[in-house]
């Protein structure tokens, strides 16, 4: 694929921009030093939970983002918080990086070790310490997932909400403020986690609320909790996790709305949540992701702009605000407002929307992968910001399927491209940039859920400005002085 001329000059900027320097201190990491305390670290956990195998490290290098695999030179296995602890102790005082590992199911490059060191895979914390139905909520261990901690629940009549797709990590979607598609009705990771159990640079443990609380509210001090999630792993290694949970709805129902316009999707969108319609889901998929899914998940629908949405509750609260939703719907001009009334059509729907990466990816077959993009922008924006992105990429060319949580102005544009070819590594990287430049012109994020990680570090400076970064830098300074924990990622190193 070739980059035309007026794009050439604009890649080049680019380039000068991402190698702005606003940096951690990266001298004092130790690159080699893991080969003298690979003894105590099998000291540590066990020589049988620790491994410097090639494969083992690949998968340990790179996540499902774009970023090419950069391996760590061992990775390590703990079983509890306090193994956990001694191997921070041993790589602060060597200085020696530390990257954490949940699940590799991030999009940002987040558990690539760009510096090598020591991964810290957490899989083996699989306990879920305990269920509280009475008080609504829980506490996990690091390696607890999504789907695990849901199938737990069943029994009580509970869930945990919080769905980015992917059987992501509990603690590991607290490092990468995860959400998905019911926050809008439910909320993100930083609204539903009330307590951290996390592992400092140096060795020390602390409960971000106070060990034991588990408190609905607190005004005791400054707000820890928060200042880890979303921390994607810099700031220290999250063990255990005390989160919230909700009452499984009695009744739920699904439904596809197509409508001519982004403009008239949107407006729908808008007036069903200020109807006060307590919608659990508003998915919104473009023209070409509707062809990619049909093609992908055997569905037929229209290649147009299309509403997915779920409604909670019981079941006359879920046939009414389904009715109230068709009546808003059909006044913006949607198409017939199709259900999805077994639980089966249902499945299906869903299942379609969470392949949606894959259904993406599978419209250029081979080599391209989707390059994951997460701009996040007020609802209202969401037409203006998107004509201008697909002008940008009508301009060089390239195809871009786009998925969204439109409820909270959350999207997925979803270049594809070949990130092994020069080229389009080039493009790709452009495009990351051109994306989130055009979400923050229309008063958004960068990233809505995904985090900085790797890709996005300039256009966070861009974002927040010199001033909140360099706050950041000072918080990291003090937590991490050394700068161990997951060096490269937020900032530049």
């Amino acid at each position: 694929m070739s980059v035309r001329p007026l794009f050439r000059g604009l890649l080049q900027g680019v380039y000068r921009c991402t190698q702005r320097t606003l940096t951690i201190d990266s001298h004092k990491v130790n690159t080699s030093g893991v080969w003298s305390i690979l003894e105590d670290l099998r000291h540590v956990v066990g020589e049988e939970n620790v491994s410097t195998g090639q494969s083992v490290r690949e998968h340990h290098g790179k996540d499902e983002s774009y970023h090419l695999a950069e391996l760590p030179d061992v990775v390590v296995f703990p079983g509890n918080t306090s193994e956990v602890s001694r191997i921070m102790k041993l790589c602060n005082t060597t200085l020696v990086p530390v990257i954490p590992f949940g699940t590799g199911t991030g999009f940002e490059g987040g558990t690539c070790a760009p510096e090598g060191g020591v991964s810290i895979d957490l899989s083996r914390l699989t306990t879920i310490e305990s269920i509280h139905p009475e008080d609504f909520d829980c506490t996990v261990y690091a390696g607890v997932t999504r789907k695990t901690l849901n199938k737990e629940l069943r029994s009580t009549g509970l869930m945990f909400p919080v769905d980015p797709g992917a059987d992501a990590s509990l603690c590991g979607m607290c490092a990468t403020s995860a959400s998905g598609t019911n926050a809008v009705r439910y909320g993100t990771m930083r609204e539903n986690v009330m307590n951290l159990e996390v592992v400092l640079a140096d060795g020390r443990v602390i409960h971000t609320a106070g060990k034991g609380r588990r408190t609905k509210k607190t005004s005791a001090g400054y707000n820890l909790t928060n200042l880890f999630v979303g921390s994607e792993g810099t700031l220290g290694v999250i063990t255990r996790a005390t989160l919230k949970l909700y009452g499984i709805p009695e009744s739920s129902a699904s439904a596809v709305c197509q409508f001519l316009t982004v403009q008239a999707a949107v407006e729908a969108s808008v007036q069903i949540m200020q109807s006060g319609i307590p919608v659990a889901r508003i998915e919104f998929l473009d023209d070409e992701m509707m062809n990619a899914c049909n093609k992908y998940s055997n569905l037929n629908y229209k290649k147009q702009p299309t509403l997915f949405f779920e409604f909670h509750g019981s079941e006359e609260e879920v046939k009414k605000q389904a009715e109230l939703s068709a009546e808003i719907c059909s006044y913006n001009e949607g198409e017939e407002f199709q259900w999805a009334t077994s639980a089966e059509e249902c499945n299906k729907l869903w299942q379609a929307r969470h392949e949606a990466w894959y259904a993406a990816t599978a419209m250029r077959p081979g080599l391209s992968k989707a390059i994951g993009t997460d701009i996040c922008v007020p609802v209202s924006q969401i037409p203006a910001c998107l004509a201008a992105i697909r002008a940008d990429l009508e301009e060089v060319g390239v195809t871009a399927p786009t998925i969204g949580h439109i409820g909270d102005g959350n999207l997925h544009v979803l270049p594809l491209l070949d990130y092994s070819d020069p080229e389009e590594r080039k493009l790709a990287d452009f495009l990351v940039t051109k994306i989130g430049e055009r979400a923050q012109e229309h008063q958004g994020t960068c990233t809505g859920e995904h985090g900085i990680g790797l890709g996005k570090r300039h256009l966070l400076l861009k974002e927040v400005g010199e001033e909140c970064v360099a706050v950041m830098r000072d918080l990291k300074q003090s937590l991490d002085p050394n700068n161990i924990l997951n060096p490269g990622k937020i900032f530049y190193n």
